[in-house]
């Protein structure tokens, strides 16, 4: 059988405070994190699972993030890398609805949307505190086609989302299984970076911190269980190893 075909879009670069990557942990040290996207080829469906950031709504409303984002980067130079059009895509999944994981949502127009329907209620009424998280709207474009989901879900074989809440209500992350290669884990905003894992620091941003480390210890089962290495979402050293597009993971 083959394995999918999976390709990490670059979808450029933002900076938070360190006390945002891991909780009340040195804080007033700036922290320029990476931004992707991960698409997967199967035989059934092509699946986007997040869309980035758009540069011109973080320029706008959120500047003090420092957005570092070429033409290159945007979600349709990225796809055209690895050989499709945005009309290409069948399925796009949002890890949430946070504004650096759904910049590109506007684009796929043909594709069905896999959401939360926890998900969706928070981002059109956040707290307070998360209106700056939910400040893009532009994934609820007119020509969007919802499919509401809760619980674990399976895409496509092998390719299966995991319910991981706490930094967002309704969050979700995704494994993508290989007979080949390693299995893939992606953690979305469950977990910033390899100390998250490791030491169970969750993000200074959270909607619940208990429902977060029990994420994180969800995500180190899976890992487990599954022998997935686990990518997580935020953290530059990591992701300057990874194989980029139009570079991939799997397919043989």
């Amino acid at each position: 059988m083959t394995d999918p075909k999976v390709f990490l879009l670059d979808g450029g670069t933002l900076v938070i405070d360190a006390s945002d990557v891991h909780w009340h942990i040195d804080a007033g040290t700036p922290v320029r994190f990476p931004v992707y996207s991960v698409l997967v080829e199967t035989p059934s469906a092509l699946i986007l699972y997040d869309t980035g950031y758009d540069l011109d709504h973080v320029n706008k409303v959120l500047p003090f993030e420092l957005p570092e984002q070429t033409p290159e980067q945007t979600i349709p130079a990225q796809l055209a890398l690895c050989g499709y059009t945005p009309e290409d895509v069948d399925i796009v999944v949002n890890s949430h609805f946070h504004f650096d994981h759904v910049g590109g949502n506007k684009y796929l127009t043909k594709a069905t949307t896999l959401v939360h329907t926890a998900e969706l209620r928070q981002a059109k009424v956040p707290e307070p505190f998360e209106r700056y998280g939910y400040s893009d709207l532009s994934f609820d474009h007119p020509e969007v086609t919802y499919q509401p989901i809760s619980g674990d879900y399976e895409i496509a074989p092998g390719v299966t989302l995991f319910e991981t809440p706490g930094h967002t209500i309704g969050h979700y992350s995704m494994l993508v299984e290989m007979a080949n290669e390693k299995s893939m884990l992606f953690c979305g905003d469950a977990a910033y970076t390899r100390t998250t894992l490791a030491n169970e620091w969750i993000a200074g941003f959270h909607l619940d911190p208990a429902k977060s480390v029990q994420s994180i210890r969800r995500l180190n089962y899976l890992g487990r269980i599954k022998e997935a290495d686990i990518y997580p979402s935020h953290e530059l050293e990591p992701y300057l190893t990874w194989k980029l597009a139009p570079a991939y993971y799997g397919g043989s």
